[in-house]
């Protein structure tokens, strides 16, 4: 079957892949990774894929259009998020114009836990694939390939909610997730084949990179994390440590000029045993050639952190959220403060690099644990940070949380960005507005990244580490904009 697979254009530089969909003010831009992932899995199945990333490749509706005419599609997959659903659906139903016969269905965490009134926005969205929906979508195409549309065919796709014949929305049983990742083709192969890797950049990674994950799953239960909640669940599923070793080696070889691989599991380190046993496997492979970096919680012990930069991990991305600890334990973040200070000392001692998140608005919040936050990355002082307010996704608990408190100040899910696509907020509680949480945000980030001990720091890490040199200034070329021009307008 010809399936045509969508990251569908939206606003220049638009990461639907992030775990908060927006335009970052780094310029970073994700790789449609989990789309990525299915496209491998319906090649491997025997069906002909055309792949498209139109934020990556700069490309409207009406270019998508006419680089399909050729293909003639007869099925179409499009990854969805909160911020973009409106327009994902619009070009969902440019496509059915197009091509009338084609079946469209959407994919992605929004749809995931909202298929039922996704599919009533537009009746010319034919499906939903919900939860984790490779196997979903190959068994749909198989149905499909052999000419049936009819509701008892499509009520035995595990997954898929669809529109059946009377325009009624009919909810399919729960898929299993799959079990053997090692039957999943290498993410980095469907780069190959498909993609320009140059468009992709993460604003604490060197650049060219290429991003895989090595287990589906986070065994951790923070109130705000979307995708273990709606896409790939609570049980982390693992890849062997020889595939992913092999893709590694085969990253090294087919892409010459990449400078580091970033493993994007919810939480690698979760699995300390694991990360030694890679990082040994790594090192007597010769496969850690490359640098690589990985998502990680701020407890990691420091003798596997230190076999780990031995295999050339270059740094963590780190979730700290809070500098309150009531907050960490209302987020359910299961995370001291005595733990951070501790792992960001065992790090330096590595010599692994930490990029630090923090996340300002959750439950409890107050103008007084904004400060503490503030003052805690100061002190732990990452070698880069984040700053943004709670961004609450339809299926998390959170979500749930704000939406029964009342606290939710829109449910358009346009709101969930700025007008220029910048993280923003629909949530304000009775402390503190949503607007208040972003001219935060701002002023964190001017107050973090001014500081003349951290200015000189990079200037020496530019000097002493030739190799972060390009990194820093390509991040630093976007971003140091935001630092001066508020995020809303009217901010200041």
């Amino acid at each position: 079957m010809r399936i045509l697979t969508l990251n569908p254009p939206f606003l220049p530089k638009f990461s639907r892949e992030s775990r908060s969909p927006a335009v970052t003010k780094s310029g970073t831009l994700y790789y449609p990774m989990w789309l990525a992932y299915a496209t491998g899995y319906l090649e491997k199945a025997g069906n002909q894929l055309l792949f498209l990333d139109a934020p990556a490749a700069q490309i409207n509706t009406s270019e998508v259009i006419q680089r399909a005419k050729p293909f003639q599609p007869q099925m179409v997959v499009i990854d969805t998020s909160t911020p973009s659903i409106y327009n994902d659906i619009e070009v969902g139903a440019a496509l059915k114009q197009e091509f009338p016969d084609v079946f469209v269905v959407l994919v992605g965490v929004h749809v995931s836990a909202l298929p039922q009134q996704t599919l009533n926005i537009s009746d010319q969205i034919d499906a939903v694939a919900f939860g984790e929906y490779d196997q979903t979508l190959v068994d749909l195409a198989s149905k499909l390939q052999e000419g049936h549309k009819d509701d008892k065919t499509l009520k035995s796709v595990a997954g898929l909610a669809f529109r059946s014949e009377n325009g009624s929305i009919i909810k399919n049983e729960v898929r299993n997730y799959i079990e053997n990742l090692d039957d999943i083709p290498f993410v980095s192969s469907v780069y190959k084949r498909h993609l320009d890797i140059k468009p992709y950049f993460y604003g604490h990674s060197r650049h060219p990179i290429v991003v895989i994950v090595t287990g589906r799953g986070c065994p951790f239960r923070c109130t705000y994390c979307v995708v273990p909640q709606t896409l790939q669940g609570h049980r982390y599923r693992k890849r062997s440590i020889d595939s992913i070793v092999q893709e590694f080696l085969y990253i090294r070889d087919t892409f010459p000029t990449v400078q580091e691989i970033m493993i994007e599991d919810d939480t690698l380190t979760t699995d300390k045993k694991r990360c030694r046993q890679l990082s040994e496997a790594l090192i007597a492979t010769g496969a850690n050639k490359i640098p690589w970096s990985a998502n990680s919680r701020a407890e990691v012990d420091y003798e596997t952190m230190v076999l780990m930069r031995k295999a050339n991990c270059r740094l963590f991305c780190v979730g700290f959220e809070s500098g309150d600890q009531s907050i960490l334990d209302n987020i359910k973040k299961s995370l001291s403060l005595d733990k951070i200070h501790g792992f960001m000392r065992d790090a330096r001692r590595a010599g692994i690099l930490i990029h630090g998140c923090f996340m300002v608005g959750n439950r409890g919040e107050t103008r007084e644990t904004l400060e503490k936050t503030l003052d805690l990355a100061k002190r732990i002082n990452p070698d880069t940070a984040q700053f943004y307010p709670i961004m609450v996704y339809p299926g998390t608990e959170d979500y749930d949380y704000f939406e029964k408190k009342g606290w939710l100040v829109s449910k358009d899910f346009r709101k969930w960005i700025t007008e220029e696509g910048l993280h923003s907020s629909v949530v304000s509680n009775p402390q503190l507005t949503y607007e208040e949480l972003v001219k935060f945000c701002d002023r964190a980030r001017h107050e973090f990244y001014l500081r003349p001990v951290y200015m000189f720091a990079k200037l020496k890490q530019m000097i002493t580490h030739p190799g972060e040199a390009r990194r820093i200034v390509k991040a630093a070329a976007t971003f140091f904009k935001y630092l001066i021009k508020p995020s809303m307008k009217g901010s200041v």
